[in-house]
């Protein structure tokens, strides 16, 4: 049986939500940006209905501002439309110069701000181990922001097998597996991502996508006792 201290929390809630929040999170910022790709999530209506972490306000206010530019272009994603995103997109993850918000967590955490470095390595290490490998396994950096948060959705839902199958082991080591992938990569970085894609934005589409994931890590930190480091 499940030990009194998993039964305790309702993580059969928990778990199903981070594995519908994080996949959606991850998708939003890793997949290329396409006027189709847009008019799906629209005629979808995925932000109607956001698990997991509607009580935070940043996820509130993400919520809102996505809902606005879904329902502005309900009826037609316009060429002006898409053209200001796709800008925005280029300013934000490409840049000429300097890249704005850089997608990458390696950036983060050297000077020189270059990818494929050690952080990189760390985390295809922990992609490996559990059973997750990249599409464009050494042709892009396993590090990316949209590919953590997918990992998370991915342990999300090995943790919820074990503990739907009363693996008391097994899902004690994927629990802790997060509560360790978070501290160690996602919480460390993605927070100042989401402050950087906020400051810098010119769209609603991508203000509403920061503020969204600055939730959602707020509280996947909050249901895994982890303390959040927030610099601004």
């Amino acid at each position: 049986m499940i030990k009194e201290e998993v039964t305790g929390t309702n993580w059969n809630s928990i778990l199903l939500g981070e594995i519908l929040l994080f996949r959606l999170l991850g998708r939003l910022v890793y997949e290329p940006l396409s006027k189709e790709w847009l008019e799906n999530l629209i005629d979808e209506d995925v932000f109607d209905d956001v698990p997991f972490s509607e009580d935070q306000r940043e996820t509130a206010l993400g919520l809102e501002l996505l809902k606005k530019w879904s329902d502005n272009n309900k009826k037609e994603l316009t060429d002006a439309s898409f053209d200001d995103l796709r800008a925005d997109n280029f300013r934000l993850f490409v840049g000429v110069n300097l890249v704005l918000a850089p997608l990458w967590e390696s950036v983060h955490f050297t000077e020189s701000r270059l990818v494929f470095q050690e952080r990189t390595l760390q985390v295809r290490d922990w992609y490996r181990r559990f059973g997750l490998e990249p599409e464009k396994l050494h042709k892009e950096p396993d590090d990316h922001i949209g590919l953590e948060m997918i990992f998370i959705s991915h342990l999300a839902g090995l943790a919820l097998q074990a503990f739907e199958n009363q693996d008391d082991e097994k899902f004690g080591k994927l629990i802790e597996a997060q509560r360790q992938f978070l501290s160690e990569h996602l919480l460390e970085w993605g927070p100042e991502w989401c402050f950087q894609v906020l400051e810098h934005t010119k769209t609603d589409f991508y203000l509403g996508i920061g503020h969204l994931i600055l939730g959602a890590l707020h509280e996947i930190a909050g249901k895994h006792d982890i303390q959040l480091k927030v610099t601004r």
